[in-house]
């Protein structure tokens, strides 16, 4: 497939890796689109790349002399986020000492990226849209409306036209800032491309800390490709780099690889396979948790049940048979079955293992949220409301 010649060299602007013709296409559309004040909307799994389609779009518009401001829309806690936005008047909550320009004041002129833009609360889309609809604003605490003149662009790792559907996201929002997609396709929908990237960031890695880059020998190239990638590019640069400093061999195989693919070992465990050997897929670690507590509370439960029909003579066991042991010579009394005399099955709350996971989280980064967060792979806003909702504070 022939690249046009300006794709390339954004390519080369960006140090965008890879030859995958739906990544080709959304530089294409990136850059049809960045000469006009449409709003664009990102979308794709975390870790793909968003973050640099919207400085791409910035560089390549007339408004790429103003100001260019990127917002972690998950990262700003649901009590101040109007007040980054669109600023704060003096007194007008407690804590504003003095009057405050939000992000909107400040990038007129220019463009913001709103990341995550799917964690917004409900009162600030409605905010946002006023700014989409006709440039105008209200600082918190204020009366007066103010203008500004700036192009959005917004990104997003969730299905908003789903979360549309379940009342968590404005529809009329929605359209406004989707007036131009771009989707961004998964790792593992660019497997020419895994393997250029794993030479770069290994490249990357050797010439920063003075050692020779480590290589790949052709079966973990295999297991490289065949992985399934729910980190995308972010997991591939922290494995990659990972490797490079940990292994004292520049040759990896495919024994070592698989040690720092944690996704990879999923079938070494039965438990994570279905009843009818079809493997899931997880994304990410604390899926794999909760299937493999269900599969253990299954696995008690059908335990007891087949103990407790023993006890009732409802299946006979063959003493010629070794698997199980030889029926007990003296009467069993009501007693010493009363442990297991209860069928009702075991609950297992999913709240109380998220609450452990946070607790656990918050006490090995001594309370630091944010470090926290990324540990648990959920953004700050959505760590903060967990602590609310579980009275962690």
């Amino acid at each position: 497939m022939m690249i046009k010649s300006d794709v390339q060299q954004i390519k080369q602007r960006y140090g965008i890796i890879g030859s995958n013709p739906a990544l080709n296409r959304a530089i294409d559309v990136a850059l049809q689109v960045a000469p006009t004040d449409l709003s664009v909307l990102i979308t794709g799994e975390s870790g793909v790349g968003k973050e640099t389609f919207p400085q791409i779009i910035h560089q390549n518009s007339p408004r790429k002399h103003g100001k260019y401001i990127a917002v972690n829309c998950g990262a700003i806690p649901e009590g101040t986020i109007d007040s980054e936005l669109f600023g704060h008047e003096k007194g007008s909550f407690t804590g504003a000492l003095t009057d405050r320009k939000g992000y909107f004041e400040e990038a007129d002129g220019g463009t913001i990226f709103l990341d995550e833009v799917g964690e917004l609360p409900i009162p600030t889309q409605a905010r946002l849209l006023r700014v989409l609809e006709t440039g105008e604003f209200i600082k918190v605490g204020a009366s007066k409306v103010l203008k500004t003149n700036v192009r959005i662009v917004a990104a997003t790792n969730v299905n908003l036209s789903q979360a549309v559907t379940e009342g968590k996201f404005r529809e009329d929002l929605y359209y406004r800032l989707n007036m131009v997609p771009i989707q961004m396709p998964p790792l593992r929908e660019r497997t020419d491309d895994i393997i250029l990237l794993f030479r770069k960031f290994a490249s990357d890695c050797a010439d920063k800390y003075r050692m020779p880059a480590i290589r790949l020998d052709d079966e973990a190239k295999q297991l490289l490709i065949s992985y399934r990638w729910p980190g995308n590019i972010r997991e591939l640069k922290n494995i990659t780099e990972r490797i490079s400093i940990i292994e004292e061999s520049r040759e990896i195989t495919a024994d070592i690889l698989r040690y720092y693919l944690p996704h990879a070992q999923i079938e070494k465990y039965p438990a994570l396979i279905t009843r009818g050997n079809e493997q899931k897929i997880f994304n990410n670690e604390r899926e794999i948790l909760y299937q493999v507590l269900f599969d253990m509370r299954n696995d008690v439960n059908e335990l007891k049940k087949l103990v407790h029909e023993i006890m009732d003579g409802k299946i006979q066991v063959s003493v010629a048979d070794e698997s199980y042991p030889p029926p007990h010579p003296h009467p069993i009394h009501t007693s010493a079955i009363q442990e297991i005399e209860p069928m009702e099955e075991e609950t297992l709350s999913l709240e109380d293992v998220e609450k452990e996971m946070i607790r656990k989280a918050l006490e090995k980064h001594n309370g630091k949220r944010k470090n926290a967060a990324v540990d648990l792979k959920i953004s700050e806003r959505t760590l903060y409301r967990k602590i609310k909702e579980y009275n962690l504070e």
